[in-house]
């Protein structure tokens, strides 16, 4: 008997050390993270906590496959989903000095047009996103910025 409890329990701290590892494996690593991106609200949200505090966690899963970004400026440049995702990666952690408005231009059941603009000191940027439903989440499939 004593040899039975001696290696269920050997069994169950080898299992807890397994889990506590994979558990911070996983939270090490923001690309593995699955953010709740079952409403537009939800999804909207999380779009702004990565332009503005740097928030990396759940990138891949946040932009459609199609996603682009246009920046309108003195020329107009295009970015496609690799290209911001990759750059919104290096800018983790980095929070902006900022204030947030956020309103929905437009709602239905299958997406979503909000009207962001993130105010500086000296300028301000807005950007316009539009957010679709696809398979169960909502991603952001378009991203326009203008400056003032």
């Amino acid at each position: 008997m004593k040899v039975f409890v001696k290696t269920f329990t050997a069994a169950a701290l080898i299992s807890l050390a397994s889990l506590a590892m994979a558990t911070e494996r996983s939270a090490s690593n923001p690309d593995n993270v699955s953010v709740n991106l079952s409403t537009a609200d939800f999804a909207l949200q999380h779009y702004v906590a990565v332009m503005t505090t740097g928030e990396s966690a759940g990138l891949e899963q946040l932009f459609a496959p199609d996603f682009n970004q246009k920046i309108q400026a003195s020329t107009t440049l295009s970015y496609g989903r690799r290209a911001v995702i990759e750059s919104l990666k290096k800018q983790q952690g980095e929070i902006m000095n900022c204030k947030t408005s956020i309103k929905i231009v437009e709602k239905s059941a299958a997406y979503m047009i909000a009207k962001i603009v993130l105010k500086f000191d000296s300028f301000s940027m807005t950007d316009l996103v539009t957010l679709v439903y696809d398979n169960g989440i909502w991603q952001v499939s378009k991203s326009i910025h203008s400056y003032q």
